[in-house]
Parts: structure tokens; C-alpha cells; sequence
């Protein structure tokens, strides 16, 4: 037996969530058996959300194997790890260890 495409899934489960929110509606219970009608429609439309988010998903193609993105070499340190930059607080200390990667020393003329 072949498992139901998401897309059927979904739309059996909206339907399904109609029936006791149509039936809350008319009947206007206030009991024990209008609670379980109503968790049943929450049950029910959370299916449904669950299977459109999986046709969803199903419909994306798989990402192909990218290089990671590169910026300016002022906004990519290269060589730093991510515990290095989580020690370094100020940006003076960042502008230090940048200006050592390139080579100068300290001495550009920017404050």
C-alpha cells in the first residue's frame, strides 16, 4: 500500500478540520464533547500545516554544493578563528590584528 502524497494529506486533513469546526459552530457545545471537537480541529489543521510544509519542501530542489560566500577582506578577517573574534571586544583590537595580516603596522592614517 503506497503512503499518501503530502499534498493528499494536507488536503484530507483541512477537510477533516472543517467537519468539527462546522459542527462547533451549529451546535454550540459547552461541554466535554465541544472540548474534544475543538482539540480536534486544532489536531486536524495542524496536519495540515505539517503537510503543506513537507510538499513544500518536496517541491525545492536540493541545494547544489556552493563555495561559501566571500565579502571585502575588511569584513573577513581570514585567519581568525571564531574564539578569537568572540575575545575581541573593541573594533580597535580587530583593526590591530587585521592591519598584522596585511603587513603594516598600524600605521595607516585612519584616526
Amino acid at each position: 500500500m503506497p503512503r499518501p502524497d503530502a499534498r493528499t494529506v494536507a488536503v484530507l486533513a483541512a477537510l477533516g478540520a472543517l467537519a468539527p469546526l462546522a459542527m462547533l459552530v451549529i451546535w454550540r457545545r459547552q461541554d466535554l464533547l465541544g472540548v474534544v471537537l475543538a482539540l480536534l480541529c486544532v489536531l486536524l489543521t495542524m496536519v495540515a500545516g505539517v503537510a503543506v510544509s513537507a510538499a513544500r519542501q518536496g517541491d525545492a530542489p536540493e541545494p547544489v554544493d556552493r563555495a561559501p560566500a566571500v565579502g571585502p577582506p575588511e569584513l573577513m578577517p581570514y585567519g581568525i578563528d571564531a574564539d578569537t573574534l568572540d575575545a575581541l571586544d573593541s573594533r580597535d583590537a580587530l583593526r590591530a590584528v587585521r592591519d598584522r595580516r596585511r603587513g603594516t603596522n598600524g600605521l595607516s592614517g585612519g584616526r
